[in-house]
């Protein structure tokens, strides 16, 4: 049995993460962050602070012979006042590119939110926690340390039972994808289990997710740090937020996706670019947002609560949003061959729908998020497709 004094602490640094494009010294470790510092300052309000720093697709990579590792982390738990308590966070541990353990940890802070319109919330300070994984296999090995896609994760120390060497560059291509909750994770129950994870594993790429809950919003800030992000692959989901948040008219999101384009491409001008509409969501076909959380049976519903009358003055739906990013991407491309466009219901339609209801009117559950993985896998990274690719050049 491995005691506390055979093990080896390792500092964490900067160079053993993947999936961040900013990382914060904190009092007691490094915080990973999905935008840049530049970009925070920019932030409207605290949903987008939280969702940022819960570090979807962030992971801690490392060679070693170790076959107990440990890592001590302080997570940032998330309640919904009124609402069921979340399931704590889930940490995946891959082997050689297969999951092998999963844990949790306990304890930390707790940020409840008090109020779903405005998301405002409290803060109750807590202790940090140790994920702990035993009994791995022998031999030099690559592991992965999948944080918890739910959980702002500071990292504070790494103890192993054998050293600790740096990874080497996998030499595969980086696909820098941006979307909503459904691309941050919502419903998926582990880290690895997100559509954007498994499609990446697909494809054989290295993901950085930018992901935000409630935050696909064409900020000009998101678009500036995807536009100076080292990047082989890009993609944008753009729509659910737009219209369920309901913060745009038809006349602002036409020139809003344009302007996001062309921020991208100043940075990226012949990089393969994929815009994405929104998958099949039944309640926001034909009806405009905002959209309302609802208790039912004690789960949580979505209902949208808008006047379809009003898609005539430029008020948005799911089906009008994917009719405008059509348009455009086939505007653009005739001077753009790199830019490509795919219709979200190809991920998830009429057919996904009927045989995996979205459990909320608007997440898929977790078969729903390995459905949209793979058809994205085998569509978009899959022979013929914008993003089929091997290892970069």
């Amino acid at each position: 049995m491995t005691t506390e004094h055979d093990m080896i602490t390792t500092p964490v640094t900067t160079d053993m993460l993947r999936g961040f494009l900013e990382v914060e010294t904190t009092a007691r470790g490094l915080l990973p962050h999905r935008l840049p510092a530049r970009a925070r300052r920019q932030f409207p309000d605290d949903q987008l602070v939280v969702a940022e720093a819960q570090p979807s697709g962030v992971r801690l990579v490392f060679r070693t012979r170790a076959t107990t590792v440990e890592l001590d982390t302080l997570p940032t738990k998330r309640v919904y006042r009124g609402f069921p308590a979340m399931p704590d966070g889930v940490y995946d541990l891959l082997v050689d590119g297969r999951l092998a353990a999963q844990t949790t940890v306990i304890g930390g802070h707790v940020r409840t939110v008090t109020d779903l319109i405005t998301q405002a919330s409290e803060l109750r300070e807590g202790q940090p926690g140790t994920a702990r994984f035993a009994e791995l296999p022998e031999g030099d090995k690559t592991i992965e340390i999948w944080l918890p896609h739910t959980e702002v994760t500071e990292l504070i120390a790494l103890r192993t039972d054998a050293p600790v060497e740096k990874a080497p560059d996998s030499g595969r291509k980086v696909w820098l994808h941006h979307g909503s909750s459904i691309s941050h994770g919502s419903n998926a129950t582990h880290p690895t289990g997100t559509w954007p994870a498994i499609a990446a594993t697909q494809g054989e790429v290295e993901l950085v997710n930018l992901g935000f809950s409630g935050n696909a919003l064409l900020d000009p800030f998101t678009a500036r740090a995807m536009r100076d992000a080292p990047a082989d692959l890009i993609s944008v989901k753009i729509g659910i937020n737009i219209v369920n948040a309901d913060v745009m008219r038809l006349r602002a999101f036409t020139p809003a996706v344009h302007g996001f384009l062309d921020t991208l491409r100043e940075g990226h001008p012949t990089t393969p670019l994929l815009v994405v509409s929104p998958i099949l969501c039944p309640v926001q076909e034909d009806t405009p947002g905002p959209l309302m959380p609802e208790l039912d049976g004690g789960a949580v519903r979505f209902r949208a609560t808008g006047d379809p009358a009003e898609r005539a003055a430029g008020r948005l739906t799911l089906t009008m949003i994917r009719d405008a990013l059509a348009h455009v991407v086939e505007e653009r491309a005739t001077d753009d061959p790199h830019l490509h466009y795919l219709d979200g219901r190809d991920l998830y339609g009429e057919t996904d729908f009927a045989e995996l209801p979205l459990p909320d009117q608007v997440h898929p559950d977790p078969a729903g998020h390995r459905r949209i993985g793979e058809n994205f896998g085998r569509l978009v990274f899959g022979e013929g497709g914008p993003f089929a690719t091997g290892t970069a050049d």
